[in-house]
């Protein structure tokens, strides 16, 4: 697994990606984009839920024109999740009522 450098990636680049997912819907944008659902964790935006390692992945592939394996990236606490937050974002462990 390379060693991905988030530098790039902007809050903006996030808000795409999520309106990207809005746009395609769930099926169309794994396939696309190459993720899978999230299994632990939900990016909480505007009152919809949405899956933070696909969300951040395909930010990346935005800011950078480089696109990222699911393998690529980690999606826990030390991954897209501690990114996510960083950017300002809310993740939360999936079945948690956002605050």
């Amino acid at each position: 697994m390379t060693r991905v450098v988030w530098d790039d990636v902007t809050h903006g680049d996030v808000v795409r990606a999520i309106q990207e997912y809005d746009r395609l819907g769930p099926e169309r944008f794994f396939s696309e984009h190459g993720f899978a659902p999230a299994t632990t964790y939900e990016l909480v935006w505007d009152k919809h839920r949405y899956p933070p390692k696909a969300i951040l992945g395909t930010a990346y592939e935005f800011a950078t024109g480089h696109r990222l394996g699911s393998g690529d990236l980690e999606g826990g606490k030390t991954g897209a999740v501690a990114v996510l937050g960083k950017l300002g974002f809310t993740v939360q462990e999936q079945g948690q009522s956002a605050r």
